[in-house]
């Protein structure tokens, strides 16, 4: 491998592109990711609006990011997968059903953040 290891400001850019790449890729393929985006249009300025000072605020937000942080390993995971091989094998489906269990939590915690938060403000 003759590639000379980036550093510095060189990696950062590249990592950056790299992100954005893959958020590209997530909106392009992955329509859960979508319509967690969308959602998130009114729920995060919402959040901001609602909460009280930065932890309210950094609860609500971040129930919502962790969502996408979730949903963007579970893509990752299932194109892993996929590449591997497309015929039904136990282990593929246990992976995938694994991973849509951890998105399901996700949203579970953020539906019971904002709940008990909107239960107490209002």
């Amino acid at each position: 491998m003759n590639e000379k290891k980036l550093t510095g400001i060189s990696h950062f850019i590249k990592a950056f592109q790299w992100s954005l790449a893959g958020f590209k890729a997530a909106w392009q393929y992955e329509t859960a990711f979508r319509q967690e985006i969308i959602g998130m249009l009114f729920l995060i300025p919402l959040g901001f609006w609602l909460g009280e000072g930065a932890l309210e605020r950094g609860v609500l937000v971040g129930s919502l990011l962790l969502v996408l942080l979730v949903e963007l390993l579970n893509s990752s995971l299932e194109a892993v997968v996929d590449r591997v091989g497309l015929e039904r094998h136990p282990l593929s489906g246990r992976a995938k059903d694994l991973g849509s269990a951890a998105v399901f939590v996700a949203l579970t915690m953020a539906a019971v953040i904002w709940g008990l938060f909107l239960i107490e403000k209002f």
